[in-house]
């Protein structure tokens, strides 16, 4: 194919990767991971304790562990609408959460903002990969998470300095949200690309050792650990470094994780090529794991906020590296790949927490949590040399 060529396929593609990354925007840096930073305030303001904010994580880990399992029959050509339905669900999530003041119904909220995340991954991704064809907006795509999270932070940050309480946070979340959500619909109408057909295809020159259904089993062992151990700092981090940065808001650096997630897309997806599944993946596990462990060593600032890159740099690279995986040894099993994969996420993730607030309780410090999470990386970096 030539240059012009190319480019004649890729401008179109544009379009729909950008869509696709606001559903995650919204779906998951919003919907999501927004109540990591405002945990804190959350708190502060006597709605949660910490140890309903855990059953809140909770909640949400298995909403989105549920959500994966209802959506694991869904074909491509059924993603557009799922992508419409998760995005109004979270919008609703969060205007919910800025009228309720129960523990017991924010934490069935934060439930149901669950199942509305997980629809948004796997639908957004069945969407653009699949149904459209865009295998190279894979990173596009999966940069919408450390997009919202960055959008969401500095707004959080806008209303702490406002004087706003978290209801109205939330509020002013959902309002963004929306017209985030006006701005990706014009794309998410549009037809597939006939020209894209080839880039859908398995790519089977990335074929590593071991039969595509034990490659596929690996995956999913993997995908499952990374979900258990990134989890503890993506939602505690703004809550334990409370007091640690002086003045300085600790929602700057929850901002600094997603500022790490933007261009890490990109980054694993060169890496991806450059290495393949198997080294890129191990490395990014690696990597992911001396982020979590680095606060147990230091509590410097510097160490937190590196801490904040380094995660926030690698937990998605991990999907931009393990989704397009997914779909080349899709063909070897009979269950929908992405949606298993999300499912297993689902589940390291309700079990992080849990974890992290029996040791908490036992200890009164999030060491432990820490060094069993980066353990839990450790062993997933293992498994990749068999990919």
């Amino acid at each position: 194919m030539t240059t012009a060529s190319t480019s004649i396929t890729a401008r179109p593609a544009l379009g729909p990767a950008l869509a696709a990354s606001l559903v995650l925007a919204i779906g998951m840096g919003f919907g999501r991971f927004a109540f990591t930073g405002l945990y804190p305030a959350m708190v502060s303001d006597g709605l949660l304790t910490v140890h309903g904010g855990t059953l809140a994580a909770s909640a949400n880990y298995a909403g989105y562990l549920l959500g994966a399992l209802l959506i694991s029959q869904a074909k491509p050509a059924q993603a557009r609408n799922l992508c419409v339905w998760a995005t109004v669900g979270s919008l609703l999530c969060m205007a919910l959460l800025g009228l309720l003041h129960s523990a017991a119904a924010i934490i069935a909220v934060r439930g149901l903002a669950g199942v509305c995340s997980a629809v948004s991954m796997v639908a957004a991704s069945l969407w653009l990969l699949q149904h459209m064809g865009h295998g190279h907006g894979a990173p596009i795509l999966y940069a919408g998470v450390g997009v919202g999270i960055v959008l969401s932070a500095e707004l959080i940050a806008l209303g702490h300095r406002a004087g706003l309480a978290s209801p109205a946070l939330w509020m002013v979340l959902a309002a963004a949200s929306l017209v985030l959500a006006l701005a990706a619909s014009p794309a998410l109408g549009l037809p597939p690309d006939p020209a894209q057909a080839a880039d859908a295809r398995p790519d089977e020159r990335a074929a590593g050792a071991g039969t595509p259904r034990a490659q596929a089993m690996r995956l999913i062992a993997i995908y499952g650990l990374a979900g258990f151990g990134y989890i503890v700092t993506a939602t505690y981090l703004p809550l334990f470094i409370k007091g640690a940065l002086g003045p300085v808001d600790p929602i700057q650096v929850w901002a600094v994780f997603g500022f790490g997630a933007v261009p890490s897309c990109f980054f694993w997806h060169w890496m991806r090529l450059r290495l393949g599944t198997r080294r890129s993946l191990g490395l990014n596990m690696a990597v992911q794991g001396i982020g979590v462990v680095l606060p147990v060593f230091s509590h410097s600032a510097a160490a937190y906020l590196l801490s904040a890159f380094l995660v926030g740099g690698t937990f998605v690279g991990t999907v931009t590296i393990a989704m397009p995986a997914a779909r080349r040894v899709a063909h070897a099993v009979r269950f929908n790949m992405m949606a298993v994969m999300t499912a297993v996420y689902g589940v390291g993730q309700i079990v992080g927490p849990l974890v992290a607030n029996a040791i908490l309780a036992s200890t009164q410090s999030f060491t432990g949590s820490l060094l069993v999470a980066g353990g839990a990386l450790g062993v997933a970096a293992a498994l990749s040399a068999g990919l």
